[in-house]
């Protein structure tokens, strides 16, 4: 085994024994009964967990969640990049948004579920569209500021080679803001998450949002613990995928070579 290798396990090592050491006091604190009665142990939050998956019942949850914050973000990101794309290169646009986006970004994107329930139903629809108004505000903004970050140098250098306008834009305006907008989306999704679980929690009859909400009116804790868990597990693994992508992305950017004409 290669010292790289042998550097790498004991990085690993040190990195968890916070966390498991943690888990274990919780454990035999809550096993001593020295723990108030909603602290669950990590042991039965386990359990519960794996009995849900084996009923199905987490999930089915799951997929109603994952439907609602995927869809949300493909749309609230797609927007974002866009518009904001399209703000960073054109002035008459980015007049345009800059005082809805001071205006709108500061409030609180769950605060408009109920107007969106007003005009889209009480399904899905509405949820969805809250997400992606959460997703569209920092994906906009690390578009718009990644476009404008593009060193000008580098803009006039590809025109006077005779690039043409749009020649510029896809050889040398994307593959410089690419790392601030693939930021933005990486911070969209972790939003997307974040407000599907708020939405759920206000106005779903499915989900892992609704899941908690229930679990809480029954004193379920166990069944409180394991849906955010399954949260917590979902969004993890989306943001890894998603920097695995960005990571091969910048790659493929980087290794590629500029060729203007």
């Amino acid at each position: 085994m290669s010292a790289g290798i042998l550097a790498g396990i004991g990085r690993a090592g040190k990195a968890l024994l916070l966390p498991v050491l943690l888990l274990a006091i919780w454990e035999y604190s809550a096993y001593t009964g020295s723990m108030p009665r909603y602290l669950i142990a990590p042991s039965q939050i386990v359990k519960t967990t794996l009995t849900m998956i084996a009923s199905g019942e987490l999930l089915t949850d799951t997929l109603h969640s994952l439907r609602r914050a995927y869809g949300g973000f493909v749309i609230g990101a797609s927007l974002g990049v866009a518009l904001g794309l399209l703000a960073g290169v054109s002035r008459p646009v980015a007049g345009f948004f800059d005082p809805l986006i001071s205006l709108t970004y500061p409030v609180p994107k769950i605060a408009v579920l109920p107007i969106l329930m007003s005009w889209l139903g009480l399904g899905d629809a509405s949820k969805i569209a809250v997400i992606a108004l959460g997703v569209f505000f920092p994906v906009f903004i690390n578009a718009f500021y990644g476009t404008r970050s593009v060193s000008r140098l580098h803009v006039w250098s590809a025109l006077n080679m005779g690039a043409s306008q749009g020649q510029v834009f896809r050889k040398v305006v994307l593959p410089s803001a690419a790392p601030q907008v693939l930021t933005g989306l990486r911070i969209g999704l972790a939003l997307s998450f974040i407000v599907m679980f708020a939405a759920e929690m206000v106005s779903a009859r499915t989900g892992l949002g609704y899941l908690v909400m229930r679990a809480e009116d029954s004193l379920r804790f166990d069944l409180m613990y394991a849906a955010i868990l399954a949260i917590g597990v979902l969004g993890f693994a989306s943001d890894r995928i998603l920097l695995v992508l960005r990571r091969r992305l910048l790659a493929s950017r980087s290794a590629g070579h500029v060729d203007y004409v």
